[in-house]
């Protein structure tokens, strides 16, 4: 026996049929389950199996895949997901994947179409923002790993960056900025980039939820007094828990005066540059030195699909470039095609990712997907006004693009455990699935409308159960 090649392709050929037909079945069926289902503890241990030594038919893999899988999944591709901020993928999307799949490309680099693809992509993405054409970036798993690419990025474009590179952060006292609503991430991204959490200087945000330029300006004068070296400065397209948009050109204007990398975190708002009536409230987006987003959230890509642009060629080669004999290039062969995307982040090894984005952008197009932003934020707004109708319902912050921020208010039960509770009941239901978050020191549900399947009645259906879920606690009288 040589090889893992089956004996009979007819076979493999008839169970990936039997998976596609499934596949494009459950998506066109979507509304008719429920969102989420808590998974049964024999399945939840049926999943925990020994380590195979023998074969196992892929039939009877699917098989367990469609029984005790597919059914207890993340459920972000229903219309009824409103927790977090997940995409709602397409079928197109889950094609592209396995057309992907079948080629098994390594993107790390080296002369192949892939490669242009992914190069493609990027260019697209840089039209999109408004950055130059000459842009540089790389797709990766998600605005974790764009922002943490950003920040070092950033860092080794500081005077004498090479010498960091060689002898790592610990001479310098580099500090940066984000605001009080910026994603966890970032902070992350301090800590593993080497320069320390307490580098990252948090601004206090304002009534709107938004940075506070004052105390921006405050912050990087008073560090300035102290003898710290001011690198970075990050603005939010879209905080994670009310959506708001930070005053990107106040901080692009700052950033140039002060001479520091401006960094946008754009995860899921920047993508509202696709639609003509929301981009204005991106205004400076495009005069940032670097940008990360992800196009698994309001491009529907399935995950993971993220996306760091950097406007000046070079700067990512200088933070990431090695020269190793085992990687060189060549003029010409399959060694060639200089430079190679594994400069441009930490990854060598690195899927075929750019396909996935490059159909449902080429499919759907940017009209139709912009269009597409506009009813999500639609919806929002729907919901929005129904929350501001119900008197057992309180809006809890403006509503900027598509996250709705609420809580239900009845007397006698402390608020926070009850909102909580109603939210873990919606989940149990089925009906929806929203998340929650603080605002303003109070716990709030928190709808975030990223799936092109959700409509308006979608979010009538949570508000009715929410209002329905909370009467039944409140007559069983818990937790005053």
């Amino acid at each position: 026996m040589t090889g893992l090649d089956p004996d009979n392709w007819d076979d493999l050929r008839s169970l990936g049929h039997r998976m596609v037909d499934d596949m494009i079945d459950r998506l066109a069926t979507l509304r008719d389950g429920p969102v989420w289902r808590p998974m049964p503890p024999e399945i939840r241990t049926a999943l925990h199996t020994d380590l195979p030594a023998a074969p196992t038919p892929p039939e009877a893999l699917y098989d367990r895949f469609r029984d005790q899988i597919a059914p207890y999944a993340t459920g972000n591709t229903h219309p009824g997901f409103m927790g977090w901020v997940h995409g709602g993928g397409t079928g197109v999307g889950m094609l592209a994947e396995l057309l992907a799949g079948g080629l098994n490309a390594n993107c790390g680099g080296r002369d192949h179409a892939p490669v242009e693809i992914e190069r493609t992509v990027i260019g697209w993405a840089a039209e999109i923002m408004g950055f130059p054409a000459d842009a540089t970036g790389v797709l990766v798993t998600g605005s974790s790993m764009a922002n943490m690419i950003a920040v070092i990025t950033a860092s080794r474009a500081v005077a004498d960056g090479i010498t960091l590179r060689q002898r790592g952060v610990g001479g310098r006292q580099l500090v940066g900025y984000a605001a009080a609503t910026a994603h966890g991430c970032i902070a992350r991204a301090f800590d593993l980039a080497g320069l320390g959490t307490d580098a990252l200087r948090i601004i206090p945000v304002d009534s709107t939820h938004r940075m506070d330029i004052q105390a921006l300006r405050a912050a990087v004068e008073s560090d300035r007094q102290q003898g710290f070296e001011p690198f970075i400065v990050i603005g939010t397209a879209g905080t994670v828990d009310t959506g708001s948009i930070d005053d990107l050109g106040a901080i692009a204007d700052i950033a140039g005066q002060e001479d520091i990398w401006f960094h946008v975190d754009g995860a899921f708002g920047a993508l509202a540059m696709l639609s003509r009536t929301l981009r204005p409230h991106l205004r400076g987006l495009d005069r940032a030195d670097s940008l990360a987003f992800d196009f698994h959230k309001w491009a529907q890509v399935p995950y993971d699909a993220g996306c760091i642009l950097v406007r000046e060629p070079g700067r990512q080669a200088a933070a990431f470039a090695q020269s190793l004999a085992y990687l060189s290039r060549e003029d010409r062969g399959l060694a060639g095609n200089a430079p190679w995307f594994c400069d441009l982040g930490p990854d060598l090894s690195r899927g075929f990712r750019a396909l996935k984005v490059w159909m449902t952008l080429g499919t759907y197009g940017t009209v139709r997907l912009g269009q597409m932003v506009d009813e999500c934020c639609a919806v929002a707004a729907h919901l929005a006004r129904r929350v501001d109708r119900e008197p057992l319902l309180e809006r809890l912050a403006p509503v900027g693009l598509n996250i709705v921020c609420f809580r239900v208010r009845v007397p006698d039960v402390e608020l926070d455990w009850l909102n909580g509770e109603l939210v873990k009941d919606l989940h149990e239901s089925g009906i929806a699935a929203p998340s929650t978050t603080m605002v303003g020191g109070v716990k709030a549900i928190r709808a975030a409308i990223v799936n092109h399947r959700t409509v308006a009645a979608d979010v009538d259906l949570m508000v009715d159960a929410v209002l329905r879920l909370a009467q039944e606690r409140q007559g069983l009288g818990q937790r005053a």
